[in-house]
């Protein structure tokens, strides 16, 4: 990836002081990365090592690897320095398998699909 040129000044500075430091990028579909910042361009494609998505579901969380991860940058609604001196997580969290974080998602979306279906079966009755 280039450097950002003179016109990109504001943004090339903004992310020039995340190089090198740990990052949680969130995704316009909701992902959660955490990785290492190791360079950026002028449109905000990133590259991130050692990264892992954060899945949570409920009071699970997994950190799934990723490795070496390049994320374009329109895709990017946030991102932000994480500390490592501070926990990540509230105590009450439990860090499960990929397997088992898996599984809990699908739970909830079948569960969603179910709330949304009821819901349309349920429009004739106009309760509003």
């Amino acid at each position: 990836m280039s450097w950002a040129g003179p016109e990109d000044i504001y943004l090339s500075t903004s992310l020039a002081n995340y190089l090198d430091r740990k990052l949680l990028v969130l995704l316009r579909d909701g992902r959660k990365l955490m990785g290492t910042l190791r360079s950026f361009d002028q449109f905000a494609n990133a590259v991130l090592e050692g990264a892992c998505e954060r899945v949570i579901v409920g009071d699970l969380f997994c950190d799934i690897p990723l490795g070496l991860y390049v994320i374009r940058g329109e895709n990017v609604v946030l991102i932000g320095e994480l500390d490592l001196e501070r926990e990540e997580l509230p105590p009450h969290m439990t860090r499960v398998s990929v397997a088992e974080i898996r599984r809990a998602q699908k739970a909830e979306r079948e569960e969603t699909d179910l709330k949304g279906t009821m819901r349309k079966r349920m429009e004739f009755l106009d309760l509003d």
